[in-house]
């Protein structure tokens, strides 16, 4: 192993579901997924240095609400790559938020690819893409895709990735909800709606991955799906006046990002973004917006420092 860095930065992007199909529940809790996710430019950026222990601190929007224990998934990739490799894992984290949080837009999974490729490169481990995506896939389902970005296919319960061609870029307006949704509690709700129902297997709609092929936007707006919406609007139901909002405001689509609450909106051009961006707001049904252009990369290396 070569000397350690001095510290290293790291960006990662936030993701949006365009297509999540949802299957029954297996025996050990987990769904069987067809997950198209798309990375766009939405950033948290991840600063790791040598420290007496480890330790997380955070800013940015909602940096109040992001735990700074070792539950967070920041520390607990530092963890799993320093046992792995027989490292004490002796750093400081710092997040620089600004992926909404507990939004649906995987910003934890996004500080904990971030993490361990910011702790890879800190302890020159040269570890390759296959084996940090395995520690990811231990760490969660989302966390794989905030590695690699650009546009995949996520199978089994999202983790298991195959890369998708995108052929041009696409523009979203996102909106944030006051407070969040938890994952778990969303599926569990998926659960009640679905039971004594057969949850068809779910599998990628050949239409919208021509239409991310392609670059259409128009097509690929005819094409989004989110089986978990149904349950995040039972959970929350304001989000559906935001969604009417928007597509009211000119978007080609609207849906609720993941698990939500936060809900994305698909747009012709930068233009109609900043529109739809300022009509949401003037809406009063959302806390914030946020415009941004997919596909982007995925966790990648911005600064090093010694």
């Amino acid at each position: 192993m070569e000397r350690a860095r001095a510290g290293v930065r790291v960006r990662v992007p936030a993701k949006v579901n365009v297509q999540l199909a949802v299957g029954a529940a297996r025996p050990d809790g987990f769904h069987d997924l067809a997950n198209v996710f798309l990375a766009v430019g939405i950033y948290d950026e991840i600063t790791v240095t040598p420290a007496d222990e480890l330790r997380i601190t955070c800013t940015g929007p909602d940096a109040a609400q992001v735990p700074l224990d070792h539950t967070n998934l920041a520390a607990r990739a530092a963890l799993a790559l320093a046992e792995r490799h027989g490292i004490d894992p002796r750093v400081h984290i710092h997040i620089a938020k600004d992926i909404p949080v507990a939004g649906g837009m995987a910003g934890g999974s996004a500080d904990g690819a971030g993490a361990l490729l910011a702790c890879d490169t800190l302890w020159s481990l040269g570890s390759s893409q296959d084996e940090l995506l395995a520690i990811c896939a231990e760490l969660g389902s989302d966390v794989p895709f905030s590695l690699i970005g650009g546009a995949a296919l996520g199978t089994r319960r999202g983790e298991q990735l195959t890369p998708l061609e995108v052929g041009g870029a696409f523009h979203w307006v996102f909106a944030v909800a006051d407070g969040g949704l938890s994952t778990p509690t969303v599926f569990r709700e998926f659960d009640r709606q679905t039971e004594g129902t057969s949850v068809p297997a779910p599998s990628a709609d050949p239409a919208l991955l021509d239409a991310l092929r392609t670059g259409d936007a128009t097509a690929l707006a005819g094409a989004l799906s989110n089986d978990l919406q149904p349950a995040a609007l039972t959970l929350r139901p304001s989000l559906a006046d935001t969604l009417t909002a928007g597509t009211t405001a000119g978007a080609l689509a609207s849906l609720v990002s993941g698990s939500g609450p936060t809900t994305a909106f698909l747009t012709k051009d930068p233009d109609a973004a900043a529109d739809v961006a300022q009509s949401l707001l003037a809406s009063g049904t959302c806390r914030t917006t946020r415009v941004a252009t997919s596909p982007a990369r995925g966790a990648t290396v911005v600064e090093v420092v010694g």
